[in-house]
């Protein structure tokens, strides 16, 4: 029998000792059971073979039989954040003294500092909030804006970049302005004029989604973000669909503040979630909550906007071992595997007769996302058939009546073309 102390099993994994997890961490290890196997993988298995990808598939404890293909709303976490998650939690449960709870500060700046450096940003930068929502909410609320102030959203915002600013704009007297998306062939450039021919002289601040979660359409923001700059506007970006998705680096991309959740794409654990305050312009945005530690992370960058009292240390030193998953695999193969799969899913929707797909090919504009439409049958009825039927989880899509799906590192080209397997079945029996 073996000793409680020493760990557990969950399911067929070992769950380190809980003083065992905390030494990895503070020692800087990541936590897990694949070790440097994958880094072993070469880069053409990982361009072009499928082992590299099993491999990570095995770190995952997805239910057998099961494809996900959402990580556009939430993704599984793997079993080095689980590890780290379950031993820190029942480290903090047996000693809720003030001492112990002391010895989480190095993984919570170790956390800080992983994350600065996936996205290309300073760690005074970052703030570790619970989700993009709160992020967004931040600097909607924390922005000095007035009558006579204009605040320009994109019509595809996230409800937390949208309804946030209109309900903030009732209460101080600024106006909100939506911009539509053109119709037809769709560019980067096209996007980007389209957005700056809807400035004027009273805009304040610029707010979009990076990545639009009802369409799958990518901004070009670096090219928005230089233009904004130019006229002294302020860049809010919602990057919930781009951050652990997409080859990012905030200080090229030249926005001021970017907002993402760690539970969606980066992988992590739930309720974690990042802002990003560009150096110089948080002096812009007041604080929403005031807490313990504020008179001190006042000078301190981004950390003035995380005093929110007690949080739960445990998930924010599991940010650790997520950030140094991605950062094994690389933002760059990542990217580029995510793109593959979403690709593979395409030219098999295109082959199907009488299918509508939203979602611009050009790369450009674009990410892991794909949404389309199929014929004779609704978006509800067909994104409950993959579930029940096939075992597929996808998403509804809002804009048109019909699918999205956006898959991950762990799913594989057989998932991809299980899932069109599916889709050809469910369209044959709607005739």
């Amino acid at each position: 029998m073996r000793n409680p102390v020493a760990g557990r099993y969950l399911g067929e994994q070992w769950i380190l000792p809980r003083r065992e997890v905390l030494k990895r961490l503070a020692a800087g290890a990541a936590l897990g059971t694949l070790g440097g196997k994958w880094l072993s993988a070469t880069a053409q298995d990982a361009a072009d073979g499928e082992t590299f990808w099993d491999q990570v598939r095995e770190q995952f404890p997805i239910r057998p039989g099961l494809v996900m293909m959402n990580a556009a709303n939430l993704c599984p976490t793997h079993y080095p954040v689980l590890e780290s998650l379950f031993g820190l939690t029942r480290d903090l449960d047996g000693d809720v003294s003030f001492q112990n709870r002391a010895r989480f500060a190095p993984s919570k700046d170790q956390a800080r500092s992983r994350l600065a450096t996936y996205v290309g940003a300073n760690p005074q930068e970052i703030a570790i909030t619970r989700n993009t929502t709160e992020a967004n909410n931040i600097i909607v609320n924390g922005l000095d804006l007035g009558a006579g102030d204009e605040v320009v959203l994109w019509s595809e915002n996230h409800e937390s970049n949208r309804s946030a600013w209109t309900v903030r704009a009732r209460r101080r007297g600024f106006s909100v302005r939506e911009v539509e998306t053109p119709t037809g062939a769709l560019s980067a450039d096209l996007l980007r004029d389209r957005f700056l021919e809807n400035l004027t002289t009273s805009t304040r601040v610029l707010a979009v989604s990076h990545v639009s979660n009802i369409s799958g359409i990518g901004l070009p923001m670096k090219s928005l973000s230089e233009a904004c700059r130019e006229r002294n506007i302020l860049t809010l970006v919602d990057g919930a669909q781009s951050l652990g998705a997409l080859d990012l680096n905030l200080h090229d991309m030249g926005c001021d503040y970017f907002t993402g959740s760690l539970h969606k794409w980066p992988m992590g654990p739930k309720e974690t979630g990042l802002l990003y305050v560009r150096s110089g312009s948080e002096d812009r945005v007041w604080p929403s909550m005031v807490g313990v530690g504020y008179d001190t992370a006042e000078g301190e960058g981004a950390l003035k906007f995380e005093t929110f009292g007690q949080r739960d240390d445990s998930a924010i030193s599991a940010i650790v071992p997520a950030m140094d998953l991605l950062a094994s695999i690389g933002k760059e193969r990542i990217e580029a595997r995510l793109r593959a799969l979403v690709a593979r899913l395409r030219r098999g929707i295109e082959a199907i007769p009488g299918t509508s797909i939203l979602t611009p090919a050009d790369s450009a504009i674009n990410a892991s996302i794909l949404i389309f439409g199929l014929p004779g049958i609704t978006g509800s009825d067909a994104f409950e058939a993959l579930y029940r039927d096939h075992d597929i989880g996808s998403a509804p899509a809002s804009l048109i009546d019909g699918v999205r799906l956006s898959p991950h590192i762990y799913n594989s080209m057989a998932d991809v073309d299980r899932v069109l397997d599916a889709l050809r079945e469910i369209v044959g029996r709607a005739k």
